[in-house]
């Protein structure tokens, strides 16, 4: 009994974290889905993008590799999602995350990311009371960004991952299930000279994340899930209207690197045959070889393999430097889980002190975020004494 009830969370939590509805389809799923939470407000605030906007502090998140065009020595940045807001008041991402630079060319950075899935109330076979469980997930992450060119940068990074469904005094042979992954990310940035406008820029970003071993929360059974390797690109192209407005328009393409699930046979009265596949691709394969497969085991081919991106168009805009606002979109495809939503923030930037907040607006089926505000602080710091230097010379 107690070894169902922990499945049945683990497939409530997939289901309450990636925000779907039991959609007509296939859709792929995770374990871990929470790597995929936006973890600042700003890419929050422009539909879940952030992979060729400019640097900030959690580019680690979004693209590493734009850590070696901040334009700060150092800095850091704490900010807090709401989950199911409008249910409970207890599950959250927390997270982390700071920067350092040295020189023009070279930067590393770090951050934490906690998920609280809030209190749960174990029983057994009875009904009677076993305790309550605080459900929780994290991950640690390290990087490091490095300017190949004045306009071209990479960076790797190395992820931990801890997830902790039940503790293990409830059900035997359950554990915490562990995984290490890395990122590979580059970034293109680059002034362009364009009639009547005081500057502009192109840029553009790639960044694989997530590509690491499976996960197993069982010490008995050698079932693993995998976790959600991604794929991420897209262009932004940034203006200086004049001196004091800056807008910038782009727009990032998503796609899962793991399996496609597959259409299975069935007998004569409808039921699975196990182990026999009618369409797709056997799923139980390495994670290595998951991301080459998933780029074309769909078992609708190439359509379902289309239907497989998500689209995050975006649009930004400053105002001096100091103060932005922000809209973004995002689309999933209705046989891919059917997300679909709006989002709307703003920046304030004062000195070393910076502060965004998104909210987001679902079009189609309910969302975890609906009816919230996200918060992000961040504190941005130059090199001693450089301060001093550019009022001298002013």
């Amino acid at each position: 009994m107690q070894r169902k009830k922990f499945y049945f969370l683990l497939v409530l939590v997939c289901f309450l974290f990636t925000s779907r509805t039991f959609p007509q389809g296939n859709p792929i799923t995770t374990a871990v889905p929470f790597l995929l939470i936006a973890p600042d407000a700003r890419g929050g605030g422009m539909g879940d993008a952030g992979v060729s906007t400019s640097a900030d502090v959690y580019s680690l998140f979004w693209n590493p590799a734009k850590y070696a065009f901040c334009d700060k020595d150092f800095g850091f940045g704490i900010g807090y999602v709401p989950w199911l807001r409008g249910l409970v008041n207890d599950i959250g991402l927390a997270s982390v995350a700071g920067f350092k630079k040295f020189g023009d060319k070279q930067a590393i950075a770090m951050s934490l990311r906690y998920f609280s899935m809030g209190t749960v109330t174990f029983t057994n076979e009875t009904g009677q009371e076993l305790g309550d469980v605080k459900p929780n997930e994290w991950t640690i992450d390290a990087t490091y960004a490095r300017k190949f060119t004045p306009a071209f940068s990479g960076a790797v990074a190395a992820r931990f991952i801890y997830s902790n469904l039940v503790p293990v005094k409830y059900i035997e042979n359950v554990r915490p299930g562990t995984s290490v992954a890395a990122d590979i990310a580059l970034y293109y940035h680059k002034e362009l000279e364009i009639k009547g406008l005081t500057g502009a820029w192109i840029s553009a970003g790639l960044d694989i994340s997530n590509i690491g071993s499976k996960i197993s929360y069982s010490s008995s059974s050698v079932t693993r899930d995998f976790i959600p390797t991604n794929f991420r690109i897209g262009p932004t192209f940034t203006m200086d209207i004049d001196e004091y407005n800056r807008m910038s328009i782009g727009v990032d393409f998503n796609k899962l690197l793991v399996p496609t699930p597959p259409i299975y046979a069935t007998d004569s009265v409808g039921n699975p045959i196990k182990g026999e596949i009618a369409k797709g691709m056997d799923p139980n394969v390495s994670p290595v070889t998951g991301m080459i497969q998933s780029w074309y085991d769909a078992p609708g081919g190439f359509q379902e393999e289309m239907q497989e991106w998500t689209i995050s168009p975006l649009i930004e805009y400053w105002y001096n430097k100091l103060f932005s606002i922000r809209m973004g979109y995002f689309y999933e495809n209705k046989n891919k889980g059917d997300r679909q939503f709006f989002t709307i923030g703003a920046g304030l930037r004062y000195n070393v002190f910076g502060l965004d907040f998104s909210y987001l607006v679902p079009v189609k089926n309910n969302n975890p975020l609906q009816n919230t505000m996200q918060f992000t602080l961040l504190f941005n710091f130059d090199k001693a004494g450089e301060k001093d230097k550019q009022q001298s010379k002013q």
